[in-house]
């Protein structure tokens, strides 16, 4: 594990290519670390593999290594890590803060519905905690966290660790994958903004350390949506410096750097770029939430 006074990650998952908006994320992260004099991780958070695309991993790496944002160490998989998350949900049962649950989407759905609630589009259901005081644990059953902080528990509920397929959820493997590398910074987008209170909260009861957070203004289609793999977003092209540099500085400017010389100077190659964009940056008040 590195050890500073600094030490922020980038943490994508490989179901695609890096497209604008997570270029923005990457590089926005980025600056923050070297703009302190901080150390910069490259972590892919491949856990749940059904969704990954074959070789996507290998992309965002070119993607990156082309744009200029050198990591430092090894790159981590999460799928390589499952003995440390298991590892923490154990001591999370032993502590009688995690418990089994067998109840399905739909049968949370029809909890509610009988209380004369129903779910809207895109909405998560908080659990209603019918698991909560069950003894056996009979397989296939997800393990959920016990939440006994009145507002998350109003606003989240008891969420789950580890699914019933056997899969760790990001919450869990972020929180363990954060405190077992050291991560002292986190800067990631705004649509992550909701978990923030989770982990944290996972964090204390695991009795880790809780990293400083920065969420950044997300990247919006022209249907004012958030720009993402699932609404089809393009990914970046880094097959010429021209290209790269054109990626950097829409990322760049949807971050707010304000020094002309980054979007009006053509002759500057990426390195010189991402240097004076750390200068730069150094200089202004970061857009962050």
């Amino acid at each position: 594990m590195l050890t500073c006074n600094y030490l922020g990650r980038f943490a994508p998952s490989p179901t695609g290519a890096l497209h604008a908006g997570s270029l923005a994320t990457a590089l926005g992260s980025w600056l923050h670390a070297r703009a302190h004099d901080g150390k910069w991780l490259l972590r892919i958070e491949d856990l749940d593999l059904p969704r990954c695309i074959l070789e996507s991993d290998k992309t965002i790496i070119q993607q990156l290594s082309a744009c200029g944002l050198s990591w430092d160490g090894e790159v981590e998989y999460q799928s390589k890590r499952s003995h440390f998350y298991q590892t923490a949900l154990s001591q999370l049962i032993e502590s009688r803060k995690a418990y089994a649950c067998r109840c399905t989407r739909k049968q949370i759905e029809d909890a509610w519905l009988a209380k004369g609630f129903k779910k809207q589009r895109h909405q998560e259901l908080i659990y209603p905690g019918s698991c909560r005081d069950r003894q056996d644990v009979v397989p296939p059953s997800a393990w959920r966290l016990r939440v006994e902080d009145a507002t998350l528990r109003e606003s989240v509920g008891d969420f789950v660790l580890k699914r019933a397929d056997g899969i760790f959820t990001y919450q869990l493997a972020v929180v363990v994958d954060d405190a077992l590398q050291g991560i002292t910074h986190v800067v990631r987008g705004a649509d992550l903004l909701d978990n923030t209170p989770r982990q944290i909260y996972l964090q204390q009861c695991l009795a880790y350390p809780t990293p400083q957070y920065l969420h950044l203004p997300i990247v919006l289609d022209e249907n004012q949506e958030k720009l993402s793999k699932q609404t089809l977003a393009l990914a970046i092209q880094t097959n010429s410096s021209e290209n790269v540099l054109k990626a950097l500085r829409g990322a760049g400017l949807h971050l707010g750097l304000t020094d002309s010389t980054l979007f009006n100077q053509s002759d500057l190659s990426v390195s010189q770029w991402l240097e004076r964009a750390i200068q730069n940056y150094k200089g202004m008040i970061f857009r962050a939430y």
